[in-house]
């Protein structure tokens, strides 16, 4: 099992009596922007990640991976998406209209994340499309590029987010 150790602001967009009130479909345009707060990687993160998902030799053994074309340990490309999206949900912007993810294209990793980095990420609105056959949801598609410490890109990738619309 490995863990996070990161900080997190959890965006509440309103309050109704009580109960958290997030966005839904209706209330997102092309062209907002997200970003989330920042989570540091630590050697101990990524060799327990590679060993669950991703055991080759640059992500689980340091001395080895010395000797890649990597010339060190860094983590599964699969780590730094799966840390991205955690950013992403830790935002919280809609915990009432989620229904699911259709699907993720055009996924680039573009420079490793290392031990000790420091990663952040956006949501890019790029899309936004109400359904056909059911009125009640439509699809928001967003850019989440994710950046390291020295504000350099290391990942990219376009996913589609299925949620409920306020109004029908």
């Amino acid at each position: 099992m490995f863990h996070w150790k990161h900080s997190c602001t959890v965006l509440l967009i309103g309050e109704i009596a009580g109960t958290k009130m997030g966005l839904y479909l209706d209330d997102l345009v092309v062209g907002q922007r997200f970003e989330t707060e920042s989570m540091t990687v630590t050697e101990a993160d990524i060799i327990a990640f590679a060993k669950q998902f991703d055991p080759q030799y640059y992500h689980v053994d340091p001395v080895a991976a010395q000797k890649s074309a990597f010339g060190g340990l860094i983590a599964s490309g699969f780590h730094t998406l799966s840390a991205s999206m955690r950013l992403f949900f830790d935002l919280n912007l809609w915990p009432e209209a989620i229904i699911a993810s259709p699907g993720m294209e055009h996924v680039k990793w573009l420079k490793p994340l290392r031990p000790g980095d420091t990663i952040r990420a956006a949501a890019d609105v790029v899309d936004v499309r109400m359904s056909s056959s059911k009125p009640d949801r439509g699809v928001v598609t967003m850019d989440h590029p994710c950046w390291n410490q020295a504000d350099e890109m290391i990942l990219t990738f376009r996913c589609a987010h299925m949620l409920r619309r306020r109004t029908t």
